[in-house]
């Protein structure tokens, strides 16, 4: 008696372990999920930003924006480089792959190189989208 009370006792005990270990591990895994997903999302956020300010300078020196922005007020010059550069900005998490996000994240060097790219494939044709 003794020792089915024992067996069960530790059948119980296994059960209620192995239980509670598939209860935490989806919690682990979707914190974990949830980690790289937000530092994925600061990092695109980041990435964004840094498109979007490169692309308000190249636009500068762009000869058709020159040409272009003697035509418009200030308010118009502007509303059109957001348009504009909001275009590049959402183009760009589509021309970069995790490799070169993990590397512009590490280096600041390849960042500046990496964003001049993304900006260079996607003004011209954002810009003669928007801008007509």
């Amino acid at each position: 008696m003794i020792t089915r009370l024992k067996l069960a006792t530790a059948t119980t005990l296994l059960a209620t372990v192995a239980l509670a270990g598939c209860a935490t591990t989806p919690d682990a895994n979707n914190t974990a999920v949830n980690t790289v997903g937000t530092a994925t999302n600061i990092g695109m956020s980041v990435f964004k930003a840094a498109v979007d300010t490169t692309c308000r300078t190249e636009i500068e020196k762009q000869k058709a924006w020159r040409l272009a922005k003697v035509a418009m007020s200030a308010q118009q010059q502007e509303d059109a480089k957001t348009r504009v550069c909001g275009c590049v900005s959402e183009q760009a998490p589509q021309q970069v792959g995790i490799v070169e996000m993990t590397n512009a994240a590490i280096d600041s060097k390849y960042r500046t190189q990496l964003v001049t790219q993304v900006v260079a494939k996607s003004l011209q044709s954002c810009y003669g989208s928007i801008v007509r």
